[in-house]
């Protein structure tokens, strides 16, 4: 069992980059800029509409993927004390994202005279009571609008060479166990508190389980499972429900549609609960998985498009590109409500944003590259 998952983390690392998972991935942060500027027009061009999973989905598999990639690389060439050190290192990288975007959102918040908005932005509590909502914020059971996901990545970071070990060793069971920690979730009800209150937002011992199911499909999932997620019969079930959860997402917008969907449905499937990753999300997000798997081949064309080459950009950078995306979802929204509330002026600021994103990512990127080839200063 150990040769064989080494194997597989080896096989599939040797591949190279999947510039797939970058590329969505960099789409996923474009939509979550979008998203997260109240009341978008524009948020009618991201997957959230249409559908029942959104980007978050997709952020959670891809990052078990890329770390199984990059982890596994380094257990295989420096072992697994490196590994460990790896993904500490890594986790306590995002763990100052966070804590810095916390800061930063204050700033913003406490510069432009908004109070109405520090309600609205998660930060009213921090300003009141500075010492304790810096306190949580350090234990990462408190944090401002949109920064949700990152506690729930720093965790992920943090068990990450734990969960690779067990990969390795016992692919199946591995997967099997994440499976059944999903399931109790559902049943006990199993959160992480948050202060002042309520639960975390993204439940991690819901979520890991895409997190392991990619991780798990680079140790040799893949391989087994490529033809049988490909064949006809997958993907035409696929196709179904995504036809069927379109329905539904369009039936929360278009009065019409909710009244046709019969009461006895409706009954069944809400609430859609994205807190503790509800199955209807997670089958939708599978769906949308097998079909990308079926139609975009690993040296599809078009990932040379211009677009798509601005969204590997993006991809390649998706912890300082989220960052920056809540900052800047942050201003757009500040500049709504100060200026106007149009859609005229919500499709120029959505689409500066989404430029601005890019510059960096490529700066970014020129800058990591240049960076490698000269020797680091203190």
């Amino acid at each position: 069992m150990w040769s064989a998952g080494h194997d597989g983390i080896a096989n599939e690392a040797d591949v190279g980059r999947d510039l797939r998972l970058d590329a969505c991935r960099g789409v996923a942060l474009w939509f979550v800029f979008i998203n997260h500027i109240p009341d978008n027009v524009c948020s009618w061009l991201t997957l959230s509409r249409y559908g029942f999973s959104d980007t978050t989905e997709i952020f959670m598999f891809i990052s078990g993927v890329t770390c199984a990639l990059a982890y596994g690389r380094i257990q295989r060439s420096y072992g697994w004390w490196a590994t460990v050190s790896h993904t500490l290192r890594r986790s306590w990288e995002i763990y100052v994202a966070f804590i810095t975007l916390t800061v930063a959102i204050v700033v913003a918040v406490y510069m432009n005279g908004l109070e109405d908005f520090a309600d609205r932005a998660n930060v009213g509590i921090l300003l009141q009571q500075p010492g304790a909502a810096l306190a949580h914020a350090a234990i990462l059971q408190y944090r401002p609008v949109n920064t949700d996901v990152l506690p729930t990545f720093i965790l992920f970071h943090l068990v990450f060479a734990g969960l690779l070990w067990l990969l390795v060793k016992i692919p199946d069971i591995a997967l099997a166990m994440s499976f059944l920690l999903y399931v109790l979730v559902h049943v006990f009800g199993w959160h992480l508190p948050q202060w002042p209150g309520n639960d975390w937002y993204f439940n991690p011992f819901a979520w890991q389980l895409l997190v392991v199911f990619g991780a798990w499909w680079v140790v040799g999932g893949r391989k087994r499972l490529k033809r049988l997620v490909t064949s006809p019969v997958p993907v035409s079930l696929a196709v179904l429900y995504l036809l069927f959860a379109l329905f539904v997402a369009l039936s929360w917008s278009i009065e019409p549609l909710q009244a046709m969907l019969p009461r006895a449905i409706a009954g069944m499937i809400y609430p859609i609960d994205k807190s503790d990753l509800d199955p209807l999300r997670l089958v939708h997000f599978l769906a949308i998985a097998i079909l990308v798997a079926r139609f975009v081949p690993e040296k599809w064309e078009g990932l040379a498009n211009p677009v798509l080459r601005a969204a590997i950009r993006c991809g390649e950078n998706s912890l300082e590109i989220y960052c920056l995306g809540v900052l800047f979802s942050l201003g757009a929204y500040m500049l709504l409500v100060r200026i106007s509330g149009g859609a005229a002026a919500q499709i120029v600021l959505s689409a500066t944003g989404v430029l601005m994103l890019i510059a960096f990512a490529t700066w970014s990127t020129w800058v990591g590259i240049a960076s490698r080839q000269h020797p680091k200063l203190f």
